[in-house]
């Protein structure tokens, strides 16, 4: 397994030695709780310099949804409060509650796991207030334009709104396992980007300016260190702290590109082009992913602050990932 990471670790390299991010963490486990890390380059370049460590923290993004978000809804449907092809609105009752009629009130959780509803993939929601409590009404209130159906945060944002229902607490105030925090502390996070809006380089507050707008929300603003990550991967792979339905119903496929709350193998993903169908990961915007394969019992990780100091140059993550992902295929 240390050759392997080797072999991974050396496109990384050459992508911090380029100046494309400015450091990344990559680590391996197995079933065993075997596992291997390598750690290089800055976990900040300006307005400080800092090193990056084994136990820097990151901002994980998208991997909100399936570390967090898709966990408890699934935790939920145990405890029976939810059902899976039930309307988000047997929660949220008031979801466009003045408009009985309206597609949005027919979305289910089901739906909004898969990434199989007509909601946009993303809007700029802080741009239409900071009031946390007043954005969450306009959330449930404002008419959505229907599209194609595509990859969209607005899914998980509403299912963070009905887990804060059904839990009477906001995301913010909620466990999350495994060593993640929505509050890390600021000193030992990886900075991500100069944020215009904000006004200052951001480090140990959520890097998405809705999910900072909210407060907390369900889309993203989860912190976590590398073995965090392997941790939680570990437990996935074993059947340990995690109930073995609810890792079963996260590998079950929805559609031709996600499973329940993850992506699965295709053409073009993250995880390279020769992952077995057994494979699920996701991806986040800051420079994070995380990839389980479930036949071949391990799982890696590769977190960056690629976004650091802006996310306007191309730091070629994407392909850099899928490297890896054909590269960690080949492993026996």
């Amino acid at each position: 397994m240390n050759d392997l990471l080797d072999e991974c670790f050396v496109p990384v390299e050459r992508a911090i030695e380029s100046g494309a991010v400015p450091g990344a963490v990559l680590g391996i486990v197995d079933a065993s709780g075997a596992r291997h890390v390598k750690v290089a380059g800055k976990a900040q370049i300006t307005p400080d310099i800092r090193k990056l460590g084994r136990n820097t923290w990151f901002d994980l993004a998208s991997l909100t949804k399936v570390i967090f978000t898709t966990v408890k809804v699934l935790e939920e449907t145990l405890k029976g409060t939810v059902e899976l092809d039930a309307a988000i609105t047997t929660v949220l009752p008031e979801f466009r509650q003045y408009h009985e009629d309206c597609w949005e009130r027919q979305i289910t959780f089901r739906q909004c796991l898969g990434h199989l509803t007509p909601l946009p993939a993303v809007e700029p929601l802080y741009t239409y207030g900071q009031n946390s409590q007043t954005l969450r009404s306009f959330i449930l209130q404002r008419e959505w334009k229907k599209g194609p159906t595509v990859y969209s945060d607005i899914n998980f944002i509403l299912l963070g709104l009905a887990l804060e229902r059904l839990n009477g607490k906001e995301v913010l105030q909620f466990n999350p396992g495994w060593g993640f925090s929505f509050a890390p502390p600021s000193q030992d996070c990886a900075a991500t980007e100069y944020c215009s809006w904000r006004r200052k380089v951001i480090c140990g507050q959520v890097h998405d300016e809705n999910a900072y707008a909210l407060g907390s929300a369900g889309h993203a603003g989860l912190f976590g260190r590398i073995d965090d990550l392997l941790d939680f991967s570990e437990d996935l792979l074993t059947g340990q702290n995690i109930s073995q339905h609810i890792t079963k119903i996260m590998r079950t496929s929805l559609s031709n590109t996600y499973t329940h709350g993850w992506q699965k193998p295709h053409k073009g993903w993250s995880g390279g082009d020769n992952c077995n169908m057994s494979v699920i990961g996701h991806t986040g915007f800051t420079g994070t992913g995380l990839w389980i394969d479930f036949e071949r019992k391990f799982a890696w990780s590769l977190l960056s602050n690629r976004v650091h100091p802006t996310r306007h140059t191309n730091s070629g993550i994407e392909n850099l990932r899928r490297i890896i992902g054909d590269i960690m295929s080949k492993r026996v």
